[in-house]
């Protein structure tokens, strides 16, 4: 159930991000922040409890809190929204990026993932980043949301797995998975610079 729960909410969410990322920014990254937010906190309390993502009530409670929670402060701040939405797009390419080069589900993937994002979180505030390189982050993002999404509503994967070495060679073996993503990000980046010139930079948008 959890792994079809999730599964449906990324494919919205990341179909959201994906085509509409940058048209209505404040709007989507907010959800998107809910999203990152509710994965957060079930997260933490998996570590902490070395119970299954989203196996118990405390999981569930925490996982919306921090949805709520993200939610709100992406929405009032821009800066907080721009860095929350940057860093978490950083940290799936990064991590994407170490499943594709075929690197062992452990802290070297969670590594790079998190130093990815970092840097696009902080050349995002410091660079004023003009909309084109949201309308491609964003598209990058949504589209892992996507591809993970209906990964987890075929059963190619579960929930359970995010903690397991096995993830990467499920993903490395099915190469349509990739050809899948690329065309989500390809559609994602025109349907979105279509709809907004691109010359227009982030704080404007907002």
């Amino acid at each position: 159930m959890p792994s079809i729960l999730i599964g449906l909410l990324a494919i919205v969410i990341g179909a959201l991000f994906c085509f509409r990322g940058v048209v209505a920014m404040r709007v989507v990254i907010a959800i998107w922040g809910a999203f990152v937010g509710f994965n957060l906190g079930a997260g933490i309390v998996s570590a902490l409890t070395g119970d299954g993502y989203l196996s118990t009530a405390l999981g569930w409670i925490i996982g919306i809190v921090g949805a709520l929670l993200f939610a709100f402060i992406a929405y009032l701040y821009y800066a907080v929204a721009v860095t929350l939405a940057m860093a978490s797009i950083g940290f799936a390419l990064g991590t994407a990026l170490m499943v594709a080069l075929g690197v062992t589900w452990n802290w070297v993937v969670i590594l790079v993932g998190v130093i990815v994002g970092i840097l696009l979180a902080v050349a995002a505030i410091m660079l004023n980043l003009p909309a084109l390189l949201l309308i491609v982050f964003s598209a990058l993002g949504g589209s892992t949301a996507i591809v993970g999404g209906v990964m987890l509503l075929v059963g190619t994967i579960e929930t359970s797995d995010f903690t397991r070495a096995a993830i990467t060679s499920t993903i490395g073996d099915d190469w349509w998975w990739y050809l899948a993503y690329v065309a989500l990000v390809i559609a994602g980046i025109v349907a979105q610079a279509r709809m907004l010139g691109a010359d227009r930079d982030l704080q404007a948008q907002w």
